[in-house]
């Protein structure tokens, strides 16, 4: 069985109950990015004992959070080792708005998985895109890239749309096979 770890900063609770629907899916450790961009005592080496990590942020003004930029940013360390090359990655946000530009948090993912030497996973559900579509069905967001979901701004996170979710979950799964195949 592979080790997989989400990592993940959530600042109102939403981008935290999506990283526990793909944490289930995967059957992963949860992994939270501190109010200070700081991970808890231990969790470097967390990351560099997994064999896939999944990485979760809001997306705020049309990118990661500074927590979790300040995250990608010490982990040049493992970076400059090649600690995670050959790591299979992937990715999840959610946002206020429809759109939001998650696609640009989701490519910032890509792009720091990829600097790490790591292998891509992404999303293989269809998006629910006819008429007959409702917004509690699976990848009604419509994303190949990764996981994505919409919480209205006044909405808890306890509102989120259990279609988002349960996206959220089967990512995790996917994840959670293709890492198999990759264990080494």
């Amino acid at each position: 069985m592979s080790k997989i770890v989400v990592v993940y900063h959530s600042g109102y609770g939403h981008t935290q109950r999506m990283a526990q629907a793909v944490a289930d899916g995967a059957g992963a450790e949860l992994l939270a990015i501190d109010a200070d961009g700081n991970l808890p005592e231990g969790g470097w080496d967390t990351l560099n004992a997994a064999d896939a990590i999944i990485m979760g942020s809001p997306t705020y003004m049309g990118t990661v959070s500074w927590q979790f930029k300040k995250f990608a940013d010490a982990s040049s360390k493992a970076w400059f080792t090649q600690a995670w090359k050959d790591k299979v990655f992937a990715g999840f946000t959610n946002s206020a708005s429809m759109n939001g530009d998650k696609h640009s948090t989701l490519h910032y993912f890509i792009t720091l998985a990829l600097q790490h030497g790591g292998v891509w996973v992404g999303q293989t559900q269809m998006p629910s895109n006819t008429k007959a579509a409702q917004r509690n069905d699976p990848n009604y967001l419509g994303s190949y890239a990764g996981a994505m979901a919409q919480s209205p701004a006044d909405a808890g996170a306890h509102e989120m749309p259990q279609g988002d979710l349960d996206t959220a979950r089967a990512f995790g799964q996917r994840v959670a096979e293709v890492a198999g195949r990759f264990k080494r």
